[in-house]
């Protein structure tokens, strides 16, 4: 079974996928969206990767993902809530301006219910997420400054984090307070896919 078949969408959010990874892999060409050696694995290291976020997240109305770059997890958010939650908004934010323009050339092809702001994350007013993801951004640590700052107070945040998660959490346990539900990754057997709520600070 590939990755195309585990992951549990219809037809035309299959399709809108594969289209959005065919412009990845385009764009990649004359920017880093993703490394050109991953761009074989494309399924099984971003697309995948990225939808069993989806899959973990409880019930929103607004998802905030934090560092878009090539749109991983953010656009492949955005593609399965269009028919899974088409009533959501998804809020990309990436300070990369050729990144930018990128999201928002993805947002407009796929026909996507979501906004691109193309600021740093810290300079940004509270963003109130229902959710709020990141993908290889920064350390545990600095992602829960970011949460603190753009999570809503009954919100969720999503971090998928390699093998060594258990020291950004035991470090970010000396400086924050929150609850931890971390659950194994489909795509990477050392990987772990971090839940975290109530956040404060110690």
């Amino acid at each position: 079974m590939t990755s195309l078949d585990r992951l549990n969408v219809s037809r035309e959010t299959t399709d809108l996928l594969t289209q959005f990874s065919e412009l990845v892999e385009r764009w990649t060409v004359r920017i880093n969206l993703i490394s050109k050696a991953s761009v074989d694995g494309i399924w099984e290291r971003h697309v995948a990767d990225s939808a069993q976020l989806f899959e973990l997240a409880p019930e929103f109305e607004h998802w905030v993902d934090l560092g878009s770059g090539g749109g991983f997890p953010g656009i492949v958010i955005a593609i399965i809530a269009k028919e899974a939650r088409p009533e959501a908004r998804i809020t990309l934010v990436e300070s990369d301006l050729r990144k930018a323009t990128f999201l928002r050339t993805a947002i407009r092809e796929l026909g996507l219910n979501a906004k691109v702001i193309a600021e740093r994350i810290e300079e940004l007013p509270p963003l109130g997420a229902d959710v709020l993801s990141a993908r290889a951004l920064a350390d545990l640590p600095a992602l829960l400054e970011f949460t603190e700052l753009h999570l809503a107070k009954s919100g969720t945040a999503i971090f998928p984090k390699g093998q060594n998660w258990r020291k950004e959490d035991e470090a970010a346990r000396q400086l924050w307070s929150y609850s931890l539900d971390p659950v194994k990754s489909k795509t990477s057997a050392e990987a772990a896919i971090l839940l975290i709520k109530d956040v404060s600070r110690v």
